[in-house]
């Protein structure tokens, strides 16, 4: 089988030195939207360096962006990457993320799943610096017609929409030019700018990066219930359920509860189309 669960399970962590500064930071934050409006004090704790906070799912693209794929090269780990997709993704922060720092990061295969039709593999990132661990990166990478090797089926990790109106629901734009800021924190995927590729994709245009939905849907839950307070966060969690294209607004609502924040994603020019779902940010 393409997929030896046993040997990419066994394998040793790959090792990596990273690095970033606040040009990262702020690079980030801007691709996710931020600075609107620029003056906003705000929004200044995302883009000007004396005020700069850092998102947690800034661990996703610290490096250029190896967090989500760090190890897809492993051992026992053989597919055709037109089969991949990014199934979901979690974050779990250890401590705030400095705004300039080094870390080393570790990426390895923590699971891999059967689903039947397909395969569920979990890629794990790990970083931390000279004062402990930073972060934790799960990635879950969802791959066509790999399953039926008599592995575990894996945790369910859906979540029940609550039956009440949400307690916050939000709009934000997508900015035509989006996709082509983000690309520049390092996932240069020809999906996200080149219509040409996305038509082969089977795509009108190009879609956004999912992880930039996933950043956005940070920024907008911190905002909105957490003071704009990064420190705050623990741990965030998503599905992605469908793609979303630059131009369009994302409705997202927002349930609460004990330390948590419940959320759901759609694309409101698409009859709220699913764009996120399963998402959860945890909070002190």
């Amino acid at each position: 089988m393409p997929i030896d669960a046993s040997a990419a399970l066994a394998a040793e962590p790959r090792r990596a030195e990273i690095g970033w500064d606040h040009k990262d930071v702020q690079l980030y934050h801007l691709g996710l939207g931020a600075g609107t409006p620029a003056t906003d004090p705000d929004e200044l704790r995302y883009t000007l360096e004396s005020r700069l906070q850092v998102l947690p799912c800034f661990a996703t693209v610290a490096g250029a962006g190896t967090a989500a794929f760090g190890g897809m090269g492993a051992p026992g780990i053989d597919v055709d990457l037109a089969a991949v997709l990014h199934g979901g993704q979690t974050v779990r922060v250890h401590r705030p993320i400095p705004v300039t720092g080094r870390a080393v990061q570790t990426s390895k295969v923590a699971a891999v799943y059967d689903k039947g039709k397909a395969a569920v593999i979990v890629l794990r990132t790990e970083a931390g610096d000279d004062d402990g661990p930073l972060w934790t990166n799960d990635a879950e990478i969802f791959v066509r017609g790999e399953g039926g090797f008599g592995g575990e089926r894996g945790p369910s990790d859906r979540l029940t929409v609550p039956e009440r109106a949400p307690d916050r629901t939000v709009e934000r734009p997508i900015r035509e030019d989006q996709a082509l800021l983000y690309r520049l924190s390092g996932d240069w995927n020809p999906l996200h700018a080149d219509p040409a590729f996305a038509k082969l994709a089977g795509f009108d245009r190009p879609i956004l990066h999912g992880l930039c939905t996933y950043g956005m849907t940070l920024k907008a839950v911190t905002d909105t219930l957490l003071e704009g307070d990064v420190s705050r966060i623990t741990a965030y969690r998503t599905r992605f359920a469908g793609v979303v294209f630059p131009g369009e607004t994302l409705r997202i609502r927002m349930w609460t509860g004990d330390g948590r924040v419940q959320v759901t994603v759609t694309a409101v020019e698409r009859d709220d189309a699913p764009v996120l779902a399963d998402t959860l940010v945890e909070h002190s």
